[in-house]
């Protein structure tokens, strides 16, 4: 009862209708600040202007021994490590690698891959991209990458890590954005996307 009898006085109204109003300027503010650090980060650039890409290429004759391995993580019975091997996840070492004295461990195995660098398994898929030949054709694609894609590969630092985000499924690998363009071939790291298969 006080409290309705209170809610009815204009001050009230008036000191809610303000704090409102408040808040409302303040969080309209901010959203319009973070708005305008997200367009300056995509800003066009200029068309002769080359992406300064932070990747670093592995050849594979590195003296450096490796103790710590990053690998795919996400395969249920295969995982790609960095050095390009893939081994079924019970050949996984401690140390993150594939066991490399394992009967089934290959390295760049590109066996589910079609000639457009279009596999039906992820992991095959990164690994074949590891492959040290496959340098010039990543390097072409992150000189051309369109502005949508800039702030996704930038942030890549390595061969490794470039192979990982090219490998899984993007827009390029379906259609109406729902079905795959081929469902056989869904992983690609090369130029073009899959080839589309009639239904």
């Amino acid at each position: 009862m006080v409290l309705r009898r209170l809610l009815r006085k204009r001050w009230v109204l008036g000191v809610v209708f303000g704090l409102s109003l408040i808040y409302f300027l303040t969080s309209t503010l901010k959203q319009e600040e973070r708005t305008i650090r997200d367009r300056t980060l995509l800003e066009v650039r200029d068309s002769d202007h080359r992406i300064p890409w932070k990747v670093r290429f592995n050849l594979g004759n590195s003296s450096r021994p490796i103790t710590q391995c990053r690998n795919s993580i996400q395969g249920k019975m295969l995982l790609t490590d960095e050095l390009g091997y893939v081994c079924e996840r019970k050949d996984l070492l401690v140390n993150g690698c594939c066991n490399v004295n394992a009967p089934s461990t290959r390295q760049y195995i590109c066996k589910s891959c079609l000639a457009n660098g279009c596999c039906s398994i992820y992991e095959y898929c990164v690994s074949c991209c590891l492959q040290p030949d496959k340098q010039p054709l990543l390097e072409r694609f992150l000189n051309r990458a369109a502005e949508g894609f800039q702030n996704l590969f930038t942030a890549v630092e390595d061969h490794f890590e470039l192979c990982l985000a090219k490998c899984r499924t993007s827009s390029q690998s379906v259609q109406h954005e729902n079905t795959y363009r081929n469902p056989q071939a869904k992983y690609c790291y090369g130029e073009s996307p899959p080839e589309l298969l009639p239904v």
